[in-house]
């Protein structure tokens, strides 16, 4: 793996001493601060650019007093978070350099262990996942990085970004050092930091600080767990500035010795508590919100949540007027293509939606906000230099309706499955023997077992299940419906359960608890059911592709759910970003072009889903459509998003 380096060109080398040179005696002149000066505001306006051109580089980012110092100069972080994974790629330098142009100074991200090691020892940073890629982008736009590798990152993605094969263990403790865990964690981290390391400030590269973990205080199952991560990360070359982040619940148990800790928070309210609590814990540091929540996400079946630009601004300027460090959470949030989307299990399981707009200061295709303006302003007020002009728009393009004109229904398509899984009980998802042995991550499993009666079902789903007797739906079994009644048959009859992991849950204390399928027995008046076949049906690239041409048949008039349905986007004359509305149609999947862009479901809020014009080609591009239920006449394009019409201030 080559080290970063900055770009040079030969003869140069004099030159660059001069302008090394040249910038010291510039920040003298703007800057005459001790490090422990109250000018706060002097050094607010100081002209940052001048500091990524540093060559001799030896302390990196510290916490001197009530000061950042980058090198020998006062430094005041404003950073918001993008994730490289829910961005498309080609669009990484558009968002970045949006993010440069609203005043921004440094880059935040998580880095996700279970889109990264998918199975035990077999590691993805290839396209979407170049974690590398996306850490030289920033520096080379002009960006620090502040890098939160977890290795759980709650991040409202799936297991909060833990790998689900490590639930295999029915004893795993997640997020403490129980053996099976770091064992797991010491091999990630011994493949992720030899990429992380060369990265860093102190080696030429952009990352100035490293995250430990993610809100242990709220957790907190483990005294030795953080010091274990802290020494995890130093013992593999992580030399930056190491810090905590916690929310307020979590505080005053998430402080590590010899890292900073940050605050997490939304309101003004909870600056002064917070800040307040911040002295107590470690004295006259540097204070910073490594996570000020620009707006917030949603779930399906809730309103759409907004937070006003006004209230954005205002809070903003209040936590920088307070002497704070600041990172917006989220800048733009983007989108949970496929099935990596979260939960949450408090009082009922909620599970997000596709999208993670996040009512964020770039919407989720990108696109400027009111805050966006806002900020921009504040920010610049702040600035020694104009800033860059903000990068055009994106086009949008509402193309023709897209009618699906070829069809398969699910019980069709089992023959195409190979060999089912046999077993006396049901496996959940994770235990299931596939995928070289790692289970099932995401999408849906297919249980059957025969019967020779009536009576009632019972069993433990999760997280949804469609229960069928021969291929017709009787209801659902969930969290709130625990057992369904199975009507008066005769003879010899399958029994179908289609399971749908809808997101495992990624805060909260029962992560432990996050396995997906059938879990336990599956009774019959009171009596476990026996002799199961199991088909996987996780839905990645490669299971679409044993479906040949001699698979489709034309769509009946009445066809039989679930069922996938095929048509054609055609594209004129060149592609762009669009919006698929799905009128009609009640709860499923979209495949375009073999990539997943997720779910959708008529309960709202999100009413349609996003597809990047980078995944679309001229001419033809082939569209999928997993259906559970109802199926609509057709597939609209827009040029506008709908999140949801109801909306919750929060």
């Amino acid at each position: 793996m080559s080290t970063w380096s900055l770009r040079r060109r030969p003869g140069r080398t004099l030159g660059l001493l001069l302008l090394v040179v040249l910038s010291f005696l510039v920040l003298r002149r703007y800057l005459r601060l001790k490090p422990d000066s109250c000018d706060q505001e002097g050094a607010r306006r100081l002209d940052w650019s001048t500091l990524m051109g540093l060559q001799h580089r030896r302390l990196g980012l510290q916490a001197k007093g009530q000061n950042f110092m980058l090198e020998d100069t006062t430094f005041w972080i404003f950073g918001g978070s993008i994730h490289y994974f829910r961005v498309p790629r080609d669009y990484w330098r558009d968002r970045l350099l949006k993010m440069k142009a609203c005043g921004l100074n440094t880059l935040t991200t998580y880095v996700p262990w279970n889109l990264h090691e998918p199975e035990r020892g077999k590691f993805d940073f290839s396209g979407n996942l170049d974690l590398e890629a996306f850490v030289r982008l920033a520096a080379e736009i002009g960006l620090w990085v502040i890098l939160r590798p977890g290795p759980y990152i709650c991040a409202e993605i799936d297991l909060g970004g833990l790998p689900s094969w490590l639930l295999q263990d029915p004893g795993m403790k997640l997020r403490t050092t129980y053996q099976g865990f770091t064992e797991a964690v010491d091999l990630y981290f011994d493949h992720l930091m030899s990429r992380v390391v060369p990265l860093q400030y102190k080696h030429g590269g952009p990352i100035i600080a490293v995250q430990v973990e993610n809100e242990y205080g709220s957790y907190n199952r483990d005294p030795a767990y953080m010091p274990y991560i802290k020494k995890a990360l130093e013992d593999r070359g992580i030399i930056e500035l190491l810090l905590t982040s916690d929310n307020k619940d979590g505080l005053q148990k998430g402080v590590v010795h010899g890292v900073l800790a940050t605050i997490n928070l939304q309101s003004q309210q909870e600056l002064q508590s917070l800040t307040t609590s911040l002295l107590s814990i470690q004295g006259n540091q540097p204070k910073m919100v490594m996570e000020y929540w620009t707006g917030w996400f949603d779930s399906w079946g809730s309103p759409h949540n907004i937070l006003d630009s006004s209230e954005v601004l205002e809070t903003v300027s209040a936590i920088t007027n307070a002497g704070a460090s600041i990172n917006l959470y989220m800048f733009h949030g983007g989108t949970n293509f496929g099935f990596i989307n979260g939960a949450m299990h408090f009082n009922e399981y909620k599970s997000d939606v596709t999208s993670y707009d996040y009512d964020a200061v770039l919407t989720e295709a990108g696109d400027y906000t009111a805050k966006y303006g806002k900020l921009r302003d504040f920010f610049g007020s702040l600035s020694g230099t104009p800033l860059s002009p903000p990068p055009d728009l994106l086009p949008k393009m509402a193309y023709e309706p897209m009618e699906p004109f070829l069809y398969l229904s699910l019980w069709d398509a089992l023959k195409y499955m190979g060999k089912p899984i046999k077993s006396e009980k049901p496996i959940n998802m994770e235990n299931l023997p596939v995928n070289n042995g790692n289970g099932q991550a995401f999408g849906y499993t297919l249980y059957e077992t025969t019967i020779t009666s009536s009576g009632i079902l019972r069993g433990c789903v999760r997280d949804r299940g469609q229960v069928f007797v021969n291929t017709v739906s009787i209801g659902f079994l969930d969290y709130k419906t625990t057992e369904i009644v199975i009507p008066l048959i005769q003879g010899y009859t399958v029994l179908r359960i289609l399971v749908e992991n809808r997101g495992r849950v990624n805060y909260g204390n029962n992560i432990d608890d996050q396995r997906k399928g059938l879990i336990g027995n599956l009774f019959l008046n009171n009596f476990p059911l026996k002799n199961f076949k199991i088909y996987s049906l996780d839905m990645k690239k490669s299971f679409f592709q044993r479906f040949g041409t001699d698979a489709w048949s034309t769509v009946p008039e009445a066809p039989t759910f679930p069922a996938f349905f095929l048509g054609s986007l055609s594209v004129v004359p060149s592609p762009s970003d669009t919006f698929l509305k799905l009128e009609g149609w009640e709860k499923g999947v979209v495949v375009v072009n073999g990539q997943i862009l997720g779910r959708y479901w008529n309960i709202g809020p999100q009413e349609t889903l996003y597809l990047p014009g980078a995944w679309l080609n001229s001419g033809a591009n082939q569209v999928i459509v997993f259906e559970e239920t109802v199926a609509g006449p057709m597939v609209q394009s827009t040029d506008t998003p709908h999140l949801g019409r109801n909306q919750y201030i929060h």
